[in-house]
């Protein structure tokens, strides 16, 4: 028997999260519910969309499980407040880890995270609460990936490296082994970082500019 969820969300994510907790999780999902000033319709996916502030009336903490389902608007901060606020209701909040990511740290990977596929997590790596791993990242042993915290697509984390809370780090940045990355930093698509990096850093991978020749002059293409 599958266990009752209840999704905090209406947008795409929350759209992704109804779509791989219903495929391929052991959660059903019963419902959403946002804000009550947030909420725009009364049904979502074609399950109820509850009241915030009422869900636990209709979705008791004693029955079901609850999973935010939130991008890292404001460096993550609304995230970690709804995160905050759904436990504070009394919920157990419940994690998303895909069938096809490969894990290898014995379970130790905390509430609301959502691991999707194509992920490696190597051995005695720690992950935090309400992580978000998108596609196709390689998480390296002995690293530690604190609460709150959203990291993109292709990202590699090289082993022994230490992630503060509510870090943003973008699609394909590489981190160097063995380096600490204070909280609230955003290490930007691309960046390529070989040293500690200060809290609230912003740390931006250089972009790619147009060349001055033609694609029509190119040769061989």
């Amino acid at each position: 028997m599958k266990k009752p969820l209840v999704i905090f969300g209406t947008g795409d994510i929350a759209q992704l999260a109804h779509f791989y907790f219903s495929t391929d999780s052991e959660y059903e999902v019963l419902a959403f519910t946002v804000d009550a000033a947030y909420r725009t319709g009364t049904t979502f996916c074609d399950l109820p969309v509850i009241d915030f502030e009422e869900v636990s009336n209709h979705y008791s903490p004693e029955q079901c499980e609850l999973f935010v389902a939130l991008s890292y608007s404001k460096l993550n901060a609304v995230r970690k407040e709804k995160y905050l606020a759904a436990k504070a209701k009394g919920y157990r909040l419940a994690s998303y880890i895909s069938s096809h990511a490969t894990v290898l740290n014995e379970g130790r990977i905390g509430e609301n995270c959502f691991i999707f596929e194509d992920n490696t997590v190597q051995p005695f790596v720690d992950i935090g609460n309400n992580v978000t791993l998108w596609s196709g990242n390689h998480i390296g042993h002995h690293s530690t990936v604190k609460d709150h915290c959203f990291i993109a697509s292709h990202v590699v984390i090289s082993g022994g490296v230490e992630i503060g809370e509510q870090c943003f780090i973008g699609v394909n940045a590489t981190l160097r082994d063995h380096i600490t990355i204070g909280e609230r930093c955003v290490i930007g698509a691309g960046a390529l970082l070989l040293a500690n990096a200060e809290p609230e850093g912003v740390y931006i991978g250089s972009a790619t500019e147009r060349s001055k020749v033609s694609s029509t002059r190119l040769r061989g293409i």
